[in-house]
């Protein structure tokens, strides 16, 4: 199940359980009854279709200098984010979520340290901590390394088995990214 799926589902039946005592309770006509039930239905029909629209929009990928990543339904939102920018990466996991198996990896840069946001929210993964320690490494420059050319190559893939398993959770997600 999608986690936005979930969360709507919670809503449409707050939605709906607010509605079953002024359906039953209260001296109402039946057709302002009628009206209140299918607002209700189409609102949370609304917001189902919303949710899954919305995790559909968002995209990320890892570069070897910067994170690429765009969102957005009806306002669509942009943006590049060098490495050597970030200053911050917490994991966020609330209840639910934690239920899910999923989190939400808050990327804070340079710019936006003072801010309330964070410049880059990566939500509903599973992986968050494998995929923090991986950007924390680029950030420090562990995973590139420099010939003393200006440039810079990706390491081997002959590392530790950590290295390897973190290659390969990035290879997968970096797969479902490009699908959408």
């Amino acid at each position: 199940m999608v986690p936005g799926w979930g969360i709507a589902l919670i809503i449409g039946f707050v939605l709906l359980f607010s509605y079953a005592p002024i359906a039953l309770f209260s001296d109402m006509p039946a057709v302002f009854s009628v009206v209140i039930l299918w607002g209700t239905i189409l609102l949370f029909v609304l917001l189902w279709y919303w949710v899954g629209l919305y995790y559909d929009s968002m995209w990320y990928e890892l570069r070897e200098d910067e994170i690429n990543w765009k969102r957005g339904v009806w306002f669509r939102t942009t943006g590049i984010v060098p490495y050597n920018r970030i200053t911050n990466l917490d994991v966020r996991q609330g209840p639910f979520m934690r239920y899910l198996g999923i989190s939400s990896l808050a990327i804070q840069t340079a710019g936006y340290s003072g801010q309330a946001v964070p410049e880059i929210r990566i939500e509903a993964i599973e992986h968050a901590e494998e995929l923090r320690e991986c950007i924390r490494l680029m950030v420090h420059g562990s995973p590139v390394h420099d010939d003393g050319t200006g440039s810079s190559t990706l390491p081997s893939t002959s590392g530790s088995p950590v290295d390897q398993q973190i290659l390969g959770e990035l290879k997968s997600i970096r797969s479902l990214l490009e699908k959408h």
